[in-house]
């Protein structure tokens, strides 16, 4: 038996069908969280982001008009969250911890490639940490166009109906925040190469 799609779990569940709601939402969770994880840097806030996104999403479902897919309903609901999260903070923010998440993800992609030699992994450990401080310092636009697109994966046409713009401004968008991470990085030591 076939798994039914995205489209066939909201109509169920509009149907007042919970258990396809339930497995709508087991089957973007993850996304979800890792979304809102790299947009707000708060594993305790992105879960929070991820509940409500959920939440909202259920409660919105009669006013879901199907001209988009339901995980790029879920994406928008999920980044407009995240960035109310983001502007209710206090302006202060501090740098990267070493053991920050993301620093991790970034090098267990890397140590396929480099090994297990210790100098070039320190130098990794530095660059992610560098990479992640500057992706930081991105506008809210930009930080979150580029891990849309670069670090989940999101093609340009979903993105630019996840953040309601034309999909040339996805790709300059795109163009700017790596042009900045490549500044960022050249202003700390690092070759531009890593963007």
């Amino acid at each position: 038996m076939a798994q039914p799609t995205d489209r066939e779990l909201v109509d169920k569940a509009l149907g007042g069908d919970a258990e396809a709601f339930g497995l709508l939402v087991r089957r973007h969770q993850k996304r979800i969280f890792r979304l809102a994880f790299h947009l707000v840097r708060s594993a305790a806030e992105a879960e929070d982001v991820t509940q409500e996104t959920f939440v909202r999403a259920y409660q919105a479902l009669g006013r879901f008009d199907g001209r988009s897919e339901p995980f790029t309903w879920l994406y928008r609901i999920a980044v407009n969250l995240s960035l109310n999260t983001i502007r209710a903070r206090k302006p202060t923010r501090d740098a990267t911890s070493s053991d920050d998440p993301r620093v991790e993800s970034l090098l267990r992609e890397t140590r396929l490639t480099f090994g297990g030699d210790p100098a070039t992994a320190s130098q990794q450990k530095q660059l992610a940490t560098a990479l992640c401080d500057g992706i930081d310092a991105l506008s809210d636009t930009l930080r979150t166009t580029l891990i849309l697109v670069c670090i989940d994966g999101v093609p340009h046409e979903e993105a630019s109906k996840i953040l309601g713009c034309p999909e040339g401004t996805v790709a300059w968008r795109v163009h700017e925040a790596r042009r900045k991470l490549r500044e960022y990085l050249a202003g700390r030591g690092f070759g531009g190469e890593a963007v």
